[in-house]
């Protein structure tokens, strides 16, 4: 899956992406388009499903799912008219499974924000109007030959799909973005106008980037900007990242710890709580498979077949599936082998029908 990062000038994107991918590539300065060029990263969505069945297998490996982030530069206002930098970027990353709109929470005198002040829902609406005019750019250049094609040739998709980008135009003239216009299309629709890529029918996330002292107070952030937002939203402190990027596992896990105890907290927003929301925004999940060379996540569609998701380990498993030898993952653990979960008579056999949950764990039989 693929993620872009967008957000103004000096909300922390990059600091935010540097934590995400534990390095140091991007530019994280205070000014304006620090960033040029786009950076790209790699991330593990880390499972601890997964580390408990490599334990259980005692495998040589373990392999998670994994996100590409993208980070550019900071979008401003006219940015789809070509005012700072952000336009430059905005046809590279058409291709992006989800958007992850950072907004700025924390205050910092000495972090100037490109308006003066501090105001999420304000950037909000900057960075959606700026998506729209790059998308209706798009539309407007492209519908009037389409919709000619549709009457010339009679071709019922170039005509479908004249009305169907007249219907999201209207939309986008409204200032409607991402969910109010999935609501328009059924799913024939989606496949006429998906490769067009248009940057408002990606699902959005949005993370609202908080200062380290209100963390404490995450949930009631969260809760606040879902309301007014009416989307999916995570709460994240890139300082609060940026600081234990060089932790290892346990220094980070004993630091965490200690936050709960003095905040008197049960949970501490992290950016693996950013990224499980993005994961399963964009309609993913992930099946496992385990043995003494490997325990692995595989990523599908939520709502695959067992063929399907044999597709994801190779194109070939899909045309020849007979079988799923299935186990989910709470019984596995529980028997603490495969042996074991099948005396107790947890582990079953299911056909082309079955529809794979979260948190399978499968071994495919093939007919090649």
């Amino acid at each position: 899956m693929k993620i872009w990062i967008v957000g103004l000038p000096n909300v922390w994107k990059s600091t935010l992406f540097n934590a995400l991918t534990k390095s140091y590539s991007a530019p994280a300065e205070n000014f304006p388009f620090c960033t040029i060029d786009p950076n790209i990263g790699i991330v593990d969505v880390k499972d601890h499903r997964l580390e408990e069945l490599s334990k259980m297998s005692q495998s040589k490996k373990t392999v998670y799912a994994n996100i590409e982030f993208v980070d550019i530069a900071g979008l401003v206002k006219g940015a789809s008219q070509w005012e700072g930098l952000g336009n430059k970027f905005l046809s590279h990353i058409r291709e992006v499974d989800v958007i992850v709109q950072v907004l700025r929470h924390f205050k910092d005198s000495e972090v100037v924000h490109v308006h003066g002040t501090i105001d999420p829902l304000r950037d909000v609406e900057v960075i959606n109007t700026e998506l729209i005019l790059a998308d209706l750019e798009v539309i407007e250049r492209n519908l009037p030959n389409i919709a000619k094609r549709g009457k010339l040739t009679a071709n019922k998709d170039d005509a479908k799909l004249a009305e169907i980008l007249e219907q999201i135009k209207v939309a986008l003239q409204q200032g409607k973005i991402a969910h109010a216009i999935e609501e328009l299309l059924t799913p024939e629709e989606w496949k006429l106008v998906k490769p067009y890529n248009l940057l408002c029918t990606k699902p959005i996330v949005y993370a609202i980037n908080v200062a380290q002292e209100d963390i404490a107070i995450g949930f009631k952030i969260q809760e606040e900007f879902m309301t007014k937002l009416q989307a999916p939203v995570a709460v994240v402190s890139a300082k609060l990242e940026s600081e234990m990027m060089e932790m290892s596992k346990d220094e980070r896990q004993e630091f965490l710890t200690e936050l709960l105890e003095v905040d008197k907290l049960t949970h501490i927003p992290t950016l693996d709580d950013l990224i499980t929301l993005a994961f399963h925004k964009v309609g993913l999940m992930y099946y496992f498979t385990t043995g003494e060379k490997e325990s692995k996540a595989w990523t599908v569609k939520v709502n695959s077949t067992a063929p399907q998701a044999a597709w994801a380990i190779h194109t070939d498993f899909e045309k020849w599936f007979i079988k799923a030898e299935i186990v989910s993952y709470e019984d596995l653990i529980a028997a603490w082998s495969r042996s074991k979960a099948k005396e107790k008579g947890k582990v079953r056999l299911e056909g082309k029908e079955y529809i794979v949950k979260d948190g399978d764990v499968i071994i495919f039989k093939f007919n090649v």
